[in-house]
């Protein structure tokens, strides 16, 4: 079961993303995007961590998300990505102007082919206003056009909204 949960900030995603890991009765591998670099982000983190039952594994990953993927992907395993919108931003500021696009691919393409029950967050962010700014705007691009590729190949996709979860494809929830 691949699964992309998708909503704003503060929507619960994460939070549906725990449950729904909790219900899978899997062992849980939780994958963290994030580079800590501010106060704010050091307390996002720190709740998130709460949270989060102390018998699930962690693996901190900014970058090289589908070879993470692959390394932890098992049919007796869920795997939690949080999140994809913190992963897209850390590549897009990368040295190497080709490294997003390698890596957006080896994501879409080892997706499919991995065992298990792998869920997927990120950030919808193309619902307001076009951004001003040329580094934004291709955020916002590239951000859709990775949800786009992603829903295509994930069997359930899920925007969360005021905590509520509205099932875009798949089975209700």
């Amino acid at each position: 079961m691949k699964e992309l949960i998708l909503g704003g900030v503060r929507s619960g995603k994460s939070r549906l993303a725990e449950r729904r890991a909790l219900d899978s009765d899997l062992a849980v591998t939780y994958i963290a995007t994030a580079r800590v670099r501010d106060e704010g982000m050091r307390r996002r983190v720190e709740e998130h961590r709460r949270r989060r039952p102390s018998d699930w594994d962690l693996v901190e990953e900014p970058l090289e998300l589908a070879a993470a993927l692959r390394a932890r992907a098992d049919e007796k395993r869920c795997l939690i990505v949080d999140c994809l919108t913190l992963w897209l931003t850390q590549l897009l500021c990368e040295t190497d102007s080709t490294r997003l696009a390698r890596e957006r691919e080896a994501l879409i393409e080892a997706l499919p082919h991995l065992p298990g029950h792998i869920i997927l967050i990120g950030n919808e962010t193309n619902m307001g206003v076009l951004p001003a700014g040329e580094l934004s705007r291709r955020y916002c691009d590239e951000a859709g056009l990775l949800h786009q590729a992603l829903a295509e190949v994930c069997d359930r996709v899920i925007l969360t909204v005021a905590g509520l979860p509205w099932v875009l494809k798949g089975e209700k929830l």
